[in-house]
């Protein structure tokens, strides 16, 4: 089983259980606190990973970082599972993957948009209108910055990329001089 599938079927599997619960976005929190603790805590992430520590030990460490970070019991229980499999390394996928799924379950689409420069909250709320009026559903916009693009936007929404950087548009006009019809 490829690894998108597989973190595809622990996402789901928790946005079942969320819903069930009413949890969804405090599961979603949850996962997004301990993906962070993870990334930023390298000795902590080797030791649950390692092959050569003792499965009981890993439990009792994830177990602490449970109690530390506050989560719920459900939670905690989908870690352990995690880590009692093996999987406990795919958590920064599963959470992308989860985010996906609760968004698609809310009606709300997620939208990435890179800018040559940082955009301000009226520039961010004016791009997210103008993306809600085309697609017709609520968007949720993450911005980041890429100097490289030079100037203009890209966004990417539903793993289609929409393309309007000054970067791209170069790269089109050399690609048409290179090779005129």
């Amino acid at each position: 089983m490829s690894v998108s599938a597989l973190t595809r079927r622990y996402a789901k599997a928790l946005v079942e259980i969320g819903v069930e619960e009413k949890a969804v976005d405090a599961y979603g929190d949850e996962l997004t606190k301990v993906k962070e603790v993870l990334s930023q805590e390298e000795l902590l992430r080797q030791l649950l990973d390692s092959p050569t520590l003792v499965l009981e030990k890993k439990e009792a460490m994830l177990a602490d970082l449970c109690k530390l970070l506050e989560l719920s019991e459900g939670m905690g229980k989908f870690l352990g599972l995690l880590l009692s499999k093996g999987r406990l390394c795919f958590l920064s996928q599963i959470e992308e993957s989860y985010r996906r799924q609760a968004d698609d379950l809310s009606g709300i689409l997620s939208a990435k948009i890179t800018a040559a420069t940082e955009l301000d909250d009226v520039q961010q709320q004016a791009i997210a209108t103008s993306l809600e009026k085309q697609t017709g559903k609520q968007v949720a916009i993450t911005v980041e910055v890429n100097p490289d693009l030079i100037g203009g936007l890209q966004a990417e929404i539903g793993g289609r990329l929409f393309d309007g950087s000054v970067k791209t548009q170069l790269k089109r006009i050399e690609e048409s001089l290179k090779n005129p019809s």
